[in-house]
């Protein structure tokens, strides 16, 4: 097992995985639109979650876009 920090919270994983593996794992649908994620300081373009692998100690943040006033 290894530790990611997860939206601010220490998160376990399986080893190392795609942001994309990492949404499904989450419960996501890394298709569905209104979803950012950033690793490190660097926010990842959906065209490179496919390939941008999550390694124990990154930090990571899933944003999701609500309506809403």
């Amino acid at each position: 097992m290894s530790a990611i920090t997860l939206n601010g919270s220490p998160h376990e994983l399986a080893g190392e995985v795609t942001i994309d593996e990492l949404l499904r794992r989450l419960g996501r649908d890394p298709a569905v639109p209104g979803v950012a994620v950033a690793v490190g300081d660097r926010v990842v373009r959906r065209s490179e979650w496919e390939q941008t692998r999550v390694r124990p100690g990154d930090r990571v943040e899933v944003v999701t876009a609500a309506q809403g006033g």
